[in-house]
């Protein structure tokens, strides 16, 4: 069977400085007519980062999509011209958020958020043997967070109480599980 929506005709509803707005007109496998709302995103890179103590460095920040708290792993989009270099993108988050760095970068995941409706693609990054920089980039101005330490037990038990319910946290959480095993 073919599967594949043939765009017919895409209207820009809105250009921001993070995504596009967009609504498709599209024919279906079966000949009929639908519409499909799309976001389209230049991608974001995420890290797992883990202290020599083995511990995950965590950034507890107000996110204003979902009005509260939220506890994630250090993340951002990538900036213009870093497409292709998501390895550097991950070490420049890495260190505005967190304040260390590390030659030992491993790509776990690459993946989509949702993809019924946008095309936003993240590298999930595991950063192990971490190492303090000395005069740390700056984070971005409008940029407000706290840093934790936490064991993997506790990071499972924030998981369970919702205290974390950010998908990509959670995700990689449940990798180091399955890397620990």
């Amino acid at each position: 069977m073919q599967f594949e929506e043939k765009t017919i005709q895409r209207q820009s509803i809105f250009k921001g400085h993070i995504f596009e707005v967009a609504v498709d007109d599209v024919e279906l496998p079966d000949g009929g007519l639908a519409k499909r709302e799309l976001i389209f995103h230049k991608g974001a890179v995420c890290v797992l980062a883990l202290t020599p103590e083995g511990k995950l460095i965590l950034v507890k920040q107000y996110r204003k999509a979902i009005e509260r708290l939220s506890i994630e792993i250090p993340a951002g989009k990538l900036e213009i011209g870093e497409a292709g270099s998501e390895e550097a993108a991950a070490l420049r988050e890495l260190e505005e958020e967190t304040g260390y760095t590390t030659e030992n970068l491993t790509l776990l995941y690459d993946f989509y958020s949702a993809i019924g409706f946008c095309n936003e693609r993240l590298r999930l990054y595991l950063a192990d043997d971490l190492v303090r920089v000395e005069n740390p980039r700056p984070k971005d101005a409008d940029e407000f967070i706290e840093l934790m330490e936490v064991s993997l037990e506790e990071a499972l038990s924030l998981i369970a109480s919702g205290d974390i319910c950010d998908a990509k946290t959670i995700m990689a959480i449940q990798a180091l599980q399955l890397l620990r095993k």
